[in-house]
């Protein structure tokens, strides 16, 4: 059996959308194959930049974008190899979330580079969204949608695939302070399309003394698609690291590194992996179902992987309900205060389960209504799409679609995506 091969993507000066493509094709991935994919796009007006440089005196590579048709490119003071003039399809000041999808359609990779690609838009299209206040049809990428940002993140699905890894571990996000000025003026670190994203898909941040942005939302979005929620094995080998610069100047070195892990004396079961787990459980008769509800909702956001209610009788045969929430070792002592808090309950058992997960990954498919993130499992070899409720529920309020016909759609679309 082949041994299971982990990402690592550790983000202790942050994260970026160059830092990222840096950081994988000095881990190996192939700089020719990349810039094939990114010329069947046919996207207009930039140059690729290839070279090293130091960061604090650590060498790493330096993955740069500059455009040529707007007069900007990401600051850099040294030597590069030049990469190609791309002059397909005339850029556009303003681009929504159909049109870079369009874009993505044209991208000549395998199926799984356009999935994440596309999955890693509709990330930052939601966090646009929620910041703006309109539906995610609506959101025009400016700073994000613009090609060094396409290119960004283009580049990181495409090499991804080319490094053949069975699955990507994140570290927690370390992030400046302060303020930082962009396209909509003055705004706080994290700025709200990060912060947006940090907290739908239960991104951890660390704060540091730097100032200034360490994580942008091209960043974030990167995490957030590829992030599988689960921590590094507790034995692994390291057979290969990658450096990524970043652009700007802090105490520390502003790096991304990332690593090829072997995992030591742990495979993948024959249809899934084994996880260890906790499950703490509570037994109520005299909270109010208002109360119940909201410390689900809270234990949910807080990033439990699954929280229940199952009624029961009690002692003097009073109508019950026991809670019963799955976390991590790690998370259980905040669920707890979650539930004491918010709830009359006066104790909660807790026991170590393990579970057996299948293989999964995210991916994102479009209906006419807008885009729809699907989880794909792999069982016996054969993927199995399930679309999220989150955006099935989404498109049934804004678009007036039934729930049914959303959700066999999208599951529609991911089959035929997958036989082309």
């Amino acid at each position: 059996m082949r041994e299971e091969r982990i990402l690592y993507l550790e983000c202790y000066s942050g994260i970026s959308g160059d830092m990222t493509v840096g950081a994988l094709l000095d881990l190996g991935a192939d700089r020719e194959a990349l810039e094939r994919a990114l010329d069947s796009l046919g996207v207009e007006g930039y140059h690729l930049h290839f070279g090293r440089t130091k960061k604090c005196g650590i060498d790493a590579f330096d993955f740069d974008v500059h455009l040529e048709d707007h007069g900007h490119s990401h600051d850099h003071d040294h030597e590069h190899d030049h990469g190609h003039h791309h002059d397909h399809d005339h850029h556009h000041e303003h681009r929504n979330l159909h049109d870079i999808l369009h874009i993505i359609d044209r991208l000549d990779a395998p199926q799984r580079a356009r999935e994440l690609a596309r999955r890693m838009f509709g990330i930052v299209a939601e966090a646009e969204a929620k910041a703006h206040g309109c539906p995610v049809e609506e959101v025009h990428f400016h700073e994000v949608g613009a090609v060094d940002s396409i290119v960004d993140i283009v580049g990181t699905a495409v090499c991804v695939d080319l490094l053949n890894v069975d699955r990507v571990i994140v570290s927690p996000l370390r992030e400046g302070r302060g303020y930082v000025k962009c396209q909509h003026g003055i705004m706080p670190v994290p700025v709200p399309a990060t912060a947006n994203i940090a907290a739908a898909h239960h991104l951890q941040l660390v704060l540091t003394d730097n100032e200034g942005e360490m994580v942008t939302p091209t960043g974030a979005a990167i995490a957030a698609a590829l992030h599988c929620g689960q921590d590094l094995p507790e034995r692994y080998r390291i057979e290969k690291i990658g450096i990524g610069a970043g652009k700007k100047e802090f105490r520390n070195a502003n790096v991304l590194r990332a690593m090829i892990l072997t995992a030591e004396n742990a495979g993948p079961r024959e249809n899934g992996d084994r996880d260890v787990m906790v499950q703490l459980e509570t037994n109520m008769d005299d909270c109010t179902g208002e109360a119940m509800g909201f410390t689900m909702e809270l234990l949910l956001e807080a990033g439990a992987a699954d929280a229940w209610f199952t009624p029961i009788f009690m002692k003097k045969n009073r109508p019950a309900y026991m809670l019963q929430v799955l976390c991590r070792e790690d998370q259980a002592a905040a669920m707890e205060a979650l539930i004491f808090r918010h709830t009359t309950t006066i104790g909660i058992r807790r026991k170590t389960v393990e579970r057996t997960v299948l293989p999964r990954r995210m991916a994102m498919v479009s209906t006419e209504w807008g885009p729809v993130d699907v989880k794909v499992c792999v069982r016996d070899d054969e993927e199995v799409a399930y679309p999220e409720y989150g955006s099935v529920s989404r498109i049934c309020r804004e678009q007036g679609v039934g729930f049914g016909q959303a959700y066999q759609e999208a599951a529609r679309r991911w089959r035929k995506e997958r036989e082309q």
